[in-house]
């Protein structure tokens, strides 16, 4: 079961990923009839929506755009940031609006928000709390310890569903009230590259799913041997 889990959970990402890099691709090498850059549509988007105050920077790498709520700061990759693509404009309406859920405080947000450190912290217990209880002889309450913490990390995937998906729904509005696409091609355009990317979010889901569910039937197991 668990090489199941793990080749599945691969594959996954592997896909999809795989098919995110591909839309992006596809989409970059069309341009929004506006003509308008990443920068400047998600720019355009937050002044309409009275969103002065969030910031939009320039970051490095590729498809590592993301809002940082702390310092309400939207920071937009090179491609995504000078390009003028339906895939530029389509992804940094996306996290423009991450920017207004966050403004609206968006309950699956906040929930995400209050929970990053928890998570951060069950990631990494998960890995070492099963080994040291191991080596002293507690193993049903490491693999329980395991099993709480891939619990934590799979609702945190599950929280973040929701939280993507309503981004992209806010984008594809946006993107087309502000006159930045067109409906029609365009806006199927920018959909397409937004599904893909949505992808990447319920692979990660099944994923942590997978595992908590492999560590839970091996404690029950467990406990019923004793």
């Amino acid at each position: 079961m668990m090489w199941i889990v793990l080749l599945g959970s691969l594959a996954l990402s592997f896909w999809a990923s795989s098919r995110v890099k591909s839309q992006f691709r596809r989409y970059s090498t069309v341009a929004a009839w506006s003509g308008l850059t990443g920068a400047q549509a998600a720019r355009r988007i937050l002044n309409e929506a009275g969103l002065q105050d969030v910031e939009v920077v320039l970051t490095e790498g590729e498809l590592t755009d993301h809002y940082d709520p702390s310092s309400r700061t939207l920071a937009l990759s090179e491609p995504v940031y000078h390009g003028n693509s339906l895939s530029a404009v389509g992804v940094a309406a996306h996290e423009a609006g991450h920017a207004f859920q966050h403004a609206q405080a968006y309950a699956p947000l906040m929930w995400r928000m209050a929970a990053v450190r928890t998570t951060a912290t069950a990631s990494w217990v998960v890995m070492i709390a099963p080994l040291v209880l191991g080596l002293m002889g507690k193993f049903v309450l490491g693999l329980t310890v395991a099993t709480v913490c891939l619990g934590i990390l799979m609702l945190f995937n599950l929280v973040t569903l929701p939280v993507e998906f309503d981004a992209s729904r806010r984008a594809k509005l946006a993107l087309v009230d502000s006159r930045i696409i067109a409906p029609g091609p365009e806006t199927d355009g920018v959909d397409a590259v937004l599904k893909a990317a949505g992808l990447t979010y319920v692979a990660a889901f099944l994923s942590s799913l997978g595992w908590f569910a492999l560590r839970l039937f091996e404690l029950l197991g467990l406990s019923n041997d004793e």
